[in-house]
């Protein structure tokens, strides 16, 4: 036996996608297309929408972002979640950023500027490894990002943080270290972080 349907819901109309204009969206775009899913990127003029996200993701999100947060100076501040408009047709959305703390504007910013961030962090997804291990680190770098971490899940099921610095002679990310367990960095700004600790409870 089946269920009724309910009340109403064969009536509701399907989603109508947006259809982009001539030569793609712009970064001007994305905030005005309306009903849009949480998250959306737009990447060389074409929307990127996010898929359900593991565990794993949102765990390392929740570890790395507290300890930016503890160590990070002053005059910089770290955010999740947020688009850098990179150029014309990219606005990026890392899962972290540390940004200079004089870019905020306020509770309606929805976008840094490229200049004005210091690290951008990607936790990779299943279906996000092309993007966040190759189009979006080139992406980052070409436009000036200094620094870059890409986090993975281990074999172990703990966080493996690849970090990356930008060679300014030829716009590219150069791997100065790859993190298992504990990582100490003495670049943005002095940091160590337990990666063991992705999963502890009580967190304060």
């Amino acid at each position: 036996m089946s269920a009724a349907p309910k009340p109403g819901l064969e009536q509701q109309e399907p989603y109508r996608w947006p259809v982009p204009p001539e030569g793609g969206w712009t970064a001007d775009d994305l905030d005005r297309i309306p009903g849009l899913p949480p998250h959306t990127e737009l990447i060389d003029g074409s929307l990127v929408f996010m898929s359900p996200q593991r565990k794993f993701h949102t765990r390392a999100m929740w570890l790395l972002e507290s300890a930016l947060l503890a160590h990070a100076p002053v005059d910089l501040d770290v955010d999740r979640e947020m688009t850098i408009r990179l150029d014309r047709t990219n606005r990026p959305e890392p899962d972290l950023l540390v940004y200079r703390a004089e870019a905020d504007t306020g509770a309606d910013q929805t976008w840094y500027a490229p200049e004005d961030v210091v690290l951008a962090v990607e936790v990779v997804s299943p279906d996000s490894e092309v993007r966040d291990r190759g189009v979006k680190p080139r992406k980052y770098a070409e436009a000036g990002v200094r620094h870059f971490w890409r986090v993975e899940q281990g074999a172990d099921g703990l966080p493996v943080v690849y970090v990356y610095e930008l060679d300014p002679a030829t716009d590219t990310y150069t791997p100065t270290g790859i993190h298992r367990k504990k990582m100490n960095l003495d670049v943005p700004f002095p940091i160590d972080v337990d990666l063991t600790e992705i999963y502890r409870r009580g967190r304060s």
